[in-house]
């Protein structure tokens, strides 16, 4: 089990590996569970700046586990195999890290949904996207339904829904599915570059913004509005902010400690 997510430290980046080549990085409960707590684990590492999130050269991930999948046939059992998946992309929600998926091959359903979690997608260009309950009279039940239409709007969303149709990088890139395309070979370069952009920052800002956005997303404006002016007067009395202030005046790079 141990070996289904594999992790590498690189610079101020963790990289962490779907390792399931065998199922196309179908995602299993075991699977699932070992991305969430890898999410919990390294909120507690300082020296990690940012997470990304991968799988091969051909699949990011092609969504649930077939197993899991026929073992889910009746209600008990199917919020049971949804609770790994709620679990994971709540952990990467709420990771005090940025979380990049970085995708070649095919980002499908489950997979996609988990995508849909990280706070930024980045593509191959010969990435492909969809999601395929439809095809199998079922509906995206890991967030699929909630995060995508929050992401690409309404009409996009419900046309992926609706007909189970792939849509390929350069339309993921028009609709906002994804942030950027690059050629696949510089998929890994470009996530490790924006971690290190991310890691020129105040750890603290970046966390607090991140929870800015997707807690502010689900509010109608004027709480959302509310929310920032808290988030940010908290941030006011941090050193951190002492420092940046400090630097930005004598003209030299802040050293931030995230506190």
């Amino acid at each position: 089990m141990d070996d289904i997510l594999l992790e590498e430290i690189s610079g101020h980046a963790a990289i962490l590996t779907l390792n399931r080549p065998d199922k196309y990085n179908a995602l299993s409960d075991e699977l699932l569970r070992a991305i969430g707590d890898k999410m919990h684990e390294l909120d507690s590492n300082g020296s990690v700046r940012g997470i990304i999130l991968t799988g091969t050269d051909k699949f990011f991930s092609t969504g649930a586990d077939l197993d899991s999948a026929l073992r889910a046939q009746d209600l008990p059992s199917t919020h049971a195999m949804l609770a790994y998946f709620d679990y994971c992309n709540r952990a990467i929600e709420r990771s005090r890290k940025p979380v990049i998926a970085a995708i070649n091959g095919f980002c499908l359903t489950g997979g996609l949904e988990v995508a849909l979690a990280c706070d930024i997608r980045i593509a191959g260009s010969s990435s492909k996207f969809g999601v395929t309950s439809s095809k199998i009279g079922s509906v995206a039940g890991a967030g699929g339904t909630q995060r995508l239409p929050r992401t690409v709007g309404r009409e996009w969303a419900k046309d992926m829904l609706f007909s189970a149709d792939f849509i390929d990088a350069d339309t993921a890139l028009r609709i906002g599915l994804v942030s950027r395309v690059v050629a696949p070979e510089q998929v890994m370069a470009t996530a490790l570059a924006r971690v290190d952009a991310y890691a020129q920052r105040a750890p603290l800002s970046v966390w607090y913004a991140k929870v800015a956005v997707n807690t502010g997303m689900e509010m109608d404006k004027e709480p959302a509005l509310e929310f920032e002016r808290h988030l940010t007067a908290g941030l006011f009395t941090t050193e951190d902010r002492s420092e940046g202030m400090s630097a930005f005046l004598e003209k030299r790079e802040a050293e931030f400690k995230g506190r």
